[in-house]
């Protein structure tokens, strides 16, 4: 038997406002998201979405992390895009190796029984 254990996310982003002090620069929320800065623009890995019940919505992986996720708040054809506005968290997980990155999407999805993934399903 393959024993497989999800890593510790190397980014948590929550959905929040800025709270300014004297001196900070007003951040433009990203549909309610002020930390994208946090993600790496040029890592591979795959990332989960939560809602604040912290349930599992969505996983997703990606060779380069915060453009995919971006996509998910922007694209027409997301599996998110009528749920957007249920995600609370995002856990972000860097692997740079390509085969890592899919068995670790592919156990999370199921693991995790991911609410809204429709490819990779096993759980009914």
């Amino acid at each position: 038997m393959i024993k497989i254990e999800l890593p510790k996310p190397d980014v948590i982003i929550y959905q929040r406002e800025q709270v300014l002090k004297d001196g900070d620069v007003p951040i433009t929320p990203y549909h309610g998201f002020i930390d994208f800065h946090k993600i790496t623009r040029d890592k591979g890995g795959f990332f989960l979405f939560y809602n604040k019940a912290n349930e599992v919505l969505f996983v997703g992986k990606a060779r380069k992390i915060r453009q995919r996720i971006k996509k998910h708040f922007e694209d027409t054809v997301s599996p998110m895009k009528n749920h957007r506005n249920e995600i609370y968290k995002i856990e972000v997980y860097e692997i740079d190796d390509a085969m890592e990155r899919e068995i670790y999407e592919t156990y999370a999805i199921n693991s995790l029984r991911a609410k809204y993934n429709v490819d990779k399903v096993f759980f009914e």
